[in-house]
């Protein structure tokens, strides 16, 4: 069979299976300010035994757009079933649920990014209201569920969705003139799939891995809900890709057939930020960290069929498979013109401040010891920060001067993957094993090596950011069983 007609085929299966879509028609419903105030109602809700948001009687996660000194006001009410029929890392199962607004640096304190002490029960309703600060960079992020042993299988459900704080074309003036397609990618659960199979051989995945892991392939990847949905791109196209990996517990190493990423930002932080004579590095293909974020330039293929895909990526003896897929077809548009020229999306603010940048030497603090050390460990019994497994009511295990940068020192002593998450803020990840990176780059997740070590610089001097916050893997089911620890930004 030939390349063409594997493509046909599979269009075919996926036809009879209902499973696609393609991006010219139905996208996650967009929220934007009004008079500088973001305002909706979520739903926590169960719907033939997932957990998932409802937003405007639809179970669907909106688009959050906001402006730097805008507000969130987020009405958050619990309608899950008063008892759950799922399984949780900690049984039983609460259905309690609460938000987590990713990489934002906002406030951690009630009513913002409190996910702590602001929890509900089934029944009960949590009122949110974030301060975006006029200062925040532009770039994607996204919000989830963070109930302490409920998150992962709350997120594996999809209870996730994309927040972009607008303003891009300040860094990237090239932007404003793109087609924008956010693109929210999950893990989706096929242990109990009657379609299992035809599903895995929809995504073409490989039947041998590329790694050591003993157990079968549990999950594939959706695209905004789909599997393998057709995104339309005419050659030489140029259009804005912003995209989340929302998976509770997979990576993403993602390649395009052809053409680069233009990576214009990572993890919602503008290249041009702290390096403003680099606005842009150009890549292949890029690992995504579960909870990392790609903003990047793609160019329209010429000719052959082509594909966003994941790579295959090695997890460690210990790990979970993650084995290459396609997760979206390219494909030109029907009508034979650029989607930007047929589909024009400019209902997103425009920033026209000038940018303002953020260049600092951190090479002096890089050669100093470690302010603090971070050791991820894990048995039969669990997973660990630093000997210690997590409990609401645990003290901070350490704390930072707002106002200061910090060296840390991030150990994996495990036979697996995990990757490190802190909220409010961002880091500079620029040594890896011992060695310096080739490319340092600011994150607020990065990817700590089976048996290896990352080394950062983190960001403290913003003073929004007092009060009590997190740092933990972000493989979700880790986080539950014990993988997290409390900081105090003081």
């Amino acid at each position: 069979m030939t390349r063409t007609a594997a493509f046909v085929a599979a269009q075919l299966l996926l036809a009879a299976l209902c499973l696609s879509q393609t991006f010219e028609g139905p996208e996650p419903p967009q929220v934007h300010a009004k008079n500088h105030v973001v305002s909706l109602t979520l739903h926590a809700v169960n719907q033939n035994g997932r957990d998932a948001f409802a937003f405007d009687d639809r179970t669907v996660a909106p688009v959050i757009r906001a402006s730097p000194g805008d507000v969130l006001r987020i009405t958050y009410i619990n309608d899950l079933p008063p008892r759950s029929s799922e399984t949780c890392a900690v049984n039983p199962c609460m259905d309690m649920t609460n938000l987590h607004f990713h990489g934002l640096a906002v406030s951690p304190n009630a009513p913002q990014d409190d996910v702590l002490g602001m929890l509900a029960m089934p029944g009960q309703v949590l009122h949110y209201s974030v301060d975006i600060p006029r200062d925040h960079t532009p770039g994607l992020f996204w919000y989830h569920t963070h109930p302490h042993g409920e998150s992962h299988r709350q997120v594996l459900d999809g209870m996730s969705g994309a927040i972009i704080i607008e303003g891009m074309e300040r860094y990237v003036p090239e932007v404003r003139r793109l087609r924008e397609r956010v693109m929210v990618v999950r893990g989706r659960s096929i242990v109990h799939d009657p379609n299992a199979a035809e599903l895995k051989r929809h995504v073409d995945i490989p039947s041998k891995g590329c790694g050591g892991e003993a157990e079968k392939v549990e999950e594939i990847f959706t695209v905004n809900g789909a599997v393998r949905p057709s995104i339309e791109i005419a050659p030489n196209e140029r259009q804005f890709w912003r995209i989340v990996n929302a998976s509770a517990d997979r990576y993403l190493d993602l390649q395009v057939d052809g053409p680069i990423f233009e990576i214009v930002a990572l993890d919602g932080m503008p290249l041009a930020y702290h390096e403003p004579e680099s606005p842009k590095r150009t890549t292949s293909h890029l690992l995504v960290a579960p909870a990392g974020r790609l903003e990047a330039i793609v160019t329209g293929p010429q000719g052959a069929h082509a594909a966003l895909r994941t790579l295959c990526v090695d997890t460690g003896p210990l790990g979970d498979p993650n084995p290459e897929m396609v997760l979206a077809d390219l494909v030109p548009p029907a009508s034979g013109r650029a989607s930007s020229d047929a589909k024009r999306e400019q209902a997103h603010a425009i920033d026209h401040r000038p940018p303002v940048y953020k260049p600092i030497d951190l090479r002096p603090l890089e050669k100093t010891p470690p302010d603090f050390t971070v050791n991820f460990t894990e048995d039969k019994n669990g997973f660990y920060i630093n000997g210690q497994k997590f409990t609401p009511d645990a003290a901070p295990m350490t704390s930072a001067r707002v106002g200061t940068y910090q060296h840390w020192h991030i150990v994996n002593e495990t036979a697996e993957l995990h990757p490190f998450h802190i909220h409010q803020v961002h880091f500079l990840a620029y040594a890896e094993n011992g060695g310096p990176l080739a490319h340092p780059v600011w994150l607020d997740t990065v990817n700590v090596p089976v048996a290896g070590s990352v080394d950062v610089i983190l960001d403290f001097t913003d003073p929004v950011i007092r009060g009590m916050s997190l740092f933990h893997c972000h493989l979700l089911n880790h986080e539950d069983k014990g993988m997290m620890a409390k900081i105090l930004f003081k």
